[in-house]
C-alpha cells in the first residue's frame, strides 16, 4: 500500500502537530546527518519550535564554524552584488548619454571632437556590455 499526499496546511489538532513537528524533525536531521556522511559536506542546521525551543544539528566541529563561514560569505556575495549593481548603474547611465546624444535632432552639427567623443562612448558601452555578458552563467 503506497502513502497518502499529505495536504500542505497548517494541523490544526495541537496533539497531532507536535507529534508531526517531533517525527520530522527527527527525519530531517537524519537526513542532515546522512548526506554530510555520504557526500562529506558540512551541514547546519537551526530549527526553532512553535514555543521558541531549539533544535540544532551540525555536521562539522561546530555549528558557530560553519555559521561563521556562511557569514563570511554571504558578505563576498554582498559585496559582489553591490559591485555589479554599480557597475550596471554606471554602465545604464553611460548608455542614457550615448542614446540621448543620438537622438537630438542636431547630430549632423556635431563638431569632429564631439563624434570621436560619441564614438568612444559608443565603444565603451560596448565594450562593458560584452564583458557583463561573459560574467553571465550560459544556458
Amino acid at each position: 500500500m503506497g502513502r497518502r499526499k499529505v495536504e500542505m496546511k497548517r494541523i490544526e489538532d495541537k496533539s497531532s502537530r507536535q507529534v508531526t513537528f517531533s517525527k520530522r524533525r527527527s527525519g530531517l536531521i537524519k537526513k542532515a546527518r546522512e548526506l554530510s556522511v555520504l557526500c562529506d559536506v558540512e551541514i547546519a542546521l537551526v530549527i526553532f519550535s512553535s514555543r521558541g525551543r531549539l533544535y540544532e544539528f551540525s555536521s562539522a566541529d561546530s555549528l558557530a564554524k560553519i555559521l561563521a563561514r556562511h557569514r563570511i560569505h554571504y558578505e563576498q556575495e554582498t559585496e559582489d552584488s553591490k559591485d555589479v549593481n554599480e557597475a550596471r548603474r554606471s554602465h545604464t547611465e553611460l548608455l542614457h548619454i550615448v542614446q540621448s546624444q543620438l537622438e537630438e535632432p542636431i547630430v549632423e552639427q556635431l563638431s569632429t571632437m564631439e563624434l570621436v567623443k560619441l564614438e568612444k562612448q559608443l565603444d565603451t558601452a560596448l565594450y562593458e556590455t560584452r564583458a557583463r555578458k561573459d560574467r553571465l552563467p550560459s544556458v
